[in-house]
């Protein structure tokens, strides 16, 4: 069998978590693959005039979704933004629902009610993102709130990117959990650009920092590296859920797509973009894997194609997938009943073979 060749580059030190198992390790390359093999789908879909509107992704930001997202507990909550995928599908969402919600289908997330990324899936533990990014800081804020009015040891999470950290929404999340030292975890993704604008005009002082004047702590962390986000993650949550209060962690990467599907990335200096992809957080996973012999080559290999053959199977899944009945248009726009949420146990591999 064919194997893709392992560059030297690829070996570089990288944080190795105590607190994983060769197994966990194996997923979390999983999830990351998962995540760009499916968005790869999307994108394909999108080019074949299948998905209304436009596409957003998060290539080369895998890590970050992924080494997060794994560190929760089936009762936690979750914001996730939309270049965060992984983060649903280890939450429980599959392929195929995630596919039949960017084309609007009945089979999606969302039952055909909202195209396009946003969906959150309350069964599992997520709520749906809307566009004014920051917007989703204050909601988890919420939800960390309702945590800690409760007495209960349960932490919320959201994601951003440097971009949303100039919005006042943004400002007012942050002030409100420090001075109530609320159980939530802030991943800022800095991923260089906010739309077109680079970082040196976006802002004077590093977001990290500012971190400190809301009486919490603020620390980075290679965003690249799934080990390292997953053990500051790791941090974080076991403060918030010890009562200590919000983490602001901010995740450097870089966004290897343009803002969306109709952005051609053209205000990126190749240099930069080349420096970035050497830095690939799938591929460098991988061969560190390889080098410190935790997996094969042959195994890497073997699980690329099964993950891309689940994703061909959930895309014809999707596709088969109807369109929505206009007749439920107006189904569950109104709270005309109360549904309790439940534990909100998700059906995610970790938790079924712990």
């Amino acid at each position: 069998m064919a194997t893709r060749e392992l560059q030297a580059h690829d070996t570089a030190p990288r944080i190795r978590s105590e607190h994983l198992t060769r197994d966990d390790r194996v997923r979390l390359l999983r999830y990351m693959m998962l995540m760009r093999s499916a968005e790869e789908r999307a994108l394909t879909l999108y080019r074949q005039g299948k998905v209304p509107g436009s596409f957003y992704d998060g290539r080369g930001q895998e890590a970050i979704s992924t080494g997060s997202a794994y560190v929760l507990g089936p009762r936690d909550r979750m914001c996730i933004l939309h270049r965060d995928l992984a983060a649903h599908f280890i939450r429980g969402v599959t392929p195929d629902r995630y596919l039949a919600n960017f084309m609007a289908r009945s089979g999606g997330v969302t039952g055909g009610r909202d195209g396009n990324m946003h969906f959150g899936d309350r069964r599992l533990g997520c709520v749906g993102m809307v566009s004014m990014l920051p917007d989703m800081a204050q909601v988890a804020t919420g939800i960390a709130l309702a945590f800690k009015m409760r007495a209960e040891p349960r932490v919320a999470l959201t994601y951003f990117g440097e971009g949303s950290t100039a919005n006042g929404q943004w400002h007012e999340a942050m002030n409100f959990a420090g001075i109530h030292r609320l159980p939530v975890v802030f991943m800022l993704e800095n991923n260089q650009f906010a739309y077109s604008t680079p970082n040196r005009l976006e802002y004077a002082v590093d977001p990290v920092q500012r971190a400190d004047g809301y009486g919490f702590p603020g620390v980075w962390v290679e965003g690249n590296d799934v080990e390292a986000v997953f053990e500051v993650t790791r941090l974080a949550v076991d403060r918030a859920r010890a009562g200590d209060g919000p983490t602001l962690i901010e995740c450097h990467t870089m966004r290897m797509h343009g803002h969306g599907a109709h952005d051609d990335m053209s205000y990126v200096p190749p240099e930069l973009f080349e420096e970035w992809k050497r830095r690939d957080p799938i591929d460098t996973y991988a061969a560190w894997l390889v080098a410190e012999e935790e997996v094969g080559a042959e195994e890497i290999e073997a699980l690329r194609e099964e993950v891309h053959a689940e994703v061909a199977a959930a895309a014809r899944v999707a596709l088969e997938s109807p369109m929505p009945d206009p007749a439920s248009a107006l189904d569950g726009v109104f709270a005309d009943r109360f549904e309790p949420l439940g534990d909100g146990q998700a059906p995610w591999s970790r938790w079924q073979a712990s």
